[in-house]
This record gives C-alpha cells, structure tokens and sequence, in this order.
C-alpha cells in the first residue's frame, strides 16, 4: 500500500512538473516582452509611420509596480482642453499610432502616445493583455488632469489597445468623456484559445487552464482577467465599437458581444467591409476618421 501513495505522488509530482514547463513556455511565449508570438500574430512587414510634425515632449510615469513608463506627448497649433490617449497594439509600441496621433492634432488635439509596459522605451516583463495596462492608462489620465484641470479625455485603442482603454474606462478615470475600441477581443483567454489551435493545433483543454495559472503564478494576473466583455458593463461614456469584417484574428462576432454588453447609455457600431485586423483605419482613412469624429461632435458636451 506504501508503495502505491509512493507511485501515486510521484506521478502527481511528474504532472505538475509536466504541467507548468508547458504553461511557462505558452506563457513566455505569449507575453514575455517582446512575445514571441507577435511573428505569428502581427505582420511582420508593418512599418511605423513618421512622426507627426508637431511640437512634443518625452513623458514618464511610474507604474504601481515600480516600472518607468515613456509617452510622448504633441502638442497641437492653438490651446485646446481636447485630449486624445492613443494606445498600440500587442507587439508594437507607441510609434504604430502616429498617423492617429497626426490626425487628432490637425483637428486641435492635445495627444498623448504611450508605450504599454514591456513596449518599446517603456520598462516592464510581460504583457498583461490589457490587465494591468489599463491601470497604467489611467496613470496617464490622471498626469493629464495634473497639467489640464479642464481636460476633455478620449481613449482611442486598437487590437489588444482596444481591450486596454475598454478596461481603462471600466476603472472611470477623471474627465473622460468617450472611448473608441477598434477590434477589440472580447477576452485574451478565448482569443488566446483560437490561436491555440490555429498556430499548434493544440485544443483548449488542458493546455489553456494550466497557461492561465501559471500566468497568475509568473505574471501576476491571469490570461483571463484581460475580459473586455465584463469591462463594458461598466462603461458610462459613449462608446464607438469598430471592426473590420474580414477579420481573422479577433473574430468580427466579438464586436456584436461587446457592443450587446456595453452598458453605456450612448454606443455606436462602425463596420469595414473588407477590413482585417487593425485594417479599419488602413482601408479608408477618411472614412474611418470621419466616423469618428462624427460621433465626438454628436455625444461629446
């Protein structure tokens, strides 16, 4: 009998073993900055516009953990209380929203371009898929508020930005006045799952259970804390949902669950028809500004 309880605790000793060597290489894999899936993730080919031509400034937090975060601050022609925080993607960095940032300040903006945690000149290990991004957006809100006591704050994201400034909103930072997610997942986890699948041919059981414990264990957080879906409930600022409907990273359907989900009393669906992920804007510029400046000009008081 003693060598049987001996067999059996050394095989559970072997599966958790087995266990956490797997969660730690997708979660490295994932998330450890720079993440290695961004190869199979984001078009590598994808060059960063130039910056925009106006003055700027090199902006520094610290985050709760300790990490020194970079953003660059533009300012535009004549004095505005309109702010604009422009959030990348996963496996890029500031420099990917500097055609968004020329936009916002030929309209009178004030922007603010933030390299997430772990991003290009920002200190930090790993990614968090929004999760604690979102608490460092809202750092950046408040440094704002700091220098601009009347400022009017837009959250404009895209790709994992998307999920970063639906969860930024969610923690109701000061003087928001609206949110823009283009492409947004509902949650890391069940985008993570798809991607799963689609890069290893792996099923979601047991692998992504096992990755989400050990991302709390080596992150902090849990893939599944990153959960847009249950941010939006708390969301009380309009918000412009855009998709494209060629997209086969983050599933066209997730913008309809979101947008279902979303509490805030004033929300809008923008659709791009043969837009991929993160192509909204790339498809049709005018349009895509258009669109949303339409909506700032018929919500914002």
């Amino acid at each position: 009998m003693k060598k049987f309880f001996i067999v059996i605790a050394t095989l559970i000793v072997i599966l958790i073993c087995a266990g956490y060597f797997v969660g730690n290489y997708f979660v490295n894999f994932a998330l450890k900055a720079p993440p290695p899936a961004t190869a199979n993730i984001a078009d590598p080919n994808l060059k960063a516009p130039p910056a925009p031509n106006f003055p700027s400034e090199d902006w520094t937090i610290t985050s709760a953990e300790g990490f020194t975060l970079h953003a660059t601050y533009y300012e535009p022609t004549r004095r505005s209380h309109d702010w604009a925080i422009l959030v990348h993607g996963y496996g890029r960095d500031q420099t990917f929203a500097n055609d968004y940032a020329e936009e916002y300040l030929k309209r009178g903006y004030n922007v603010l371009t933030p390299d997430l945690r772990g991003c290009g000149k920002s200190e930090g290990i790993y990614l968090t898929m929004g999760t604690l991004e979102s608490q460092d957006i809202k750092l950046w809100a408040e440094k704002i508020v700091e220098r601009d006591s009347e400022a009017k704050i837009i959250l404009h994201g895209v790709s994992m930005g998307a999920a970063t400034v639906m969860m930024t909103a969610a923690l109701e930072p000061k003087n928001l006045v609206a949110v823009v997610e283009d492409c947004g997942y509902t949650s890391a986890y069940e985008m993570f799952t798809a991607q799963l699948e689609k890069i290893f041919g792996l099923p979601e059981n047991p692998i992504m259970p096992i990755v989400d414990i050990v991302s709390r264990i080596k992150v902090g957080v849990a893939i599944s804390d990153a959960a847009p879906l249950e941010s939006v409930k708390k969301i009380s600022v309009p918000i412009l949902f855009i998709h494209g409907d060629a997209d086969k990273l983050v599933p066209y359907e997730m913008m309809d669950r979101l947008f279902s989900a979303a509490s805030s009393p004033i929300k809008e669906k923008f659709t791009v028809e043969g837009a991929g992920h993160a192509d909204a804007k790339p498809k049709n510029p005018t349009s895509y500004f258009d669109r949303v400046f339409k909506f700032f000009d018929s919500n914002i008081k």
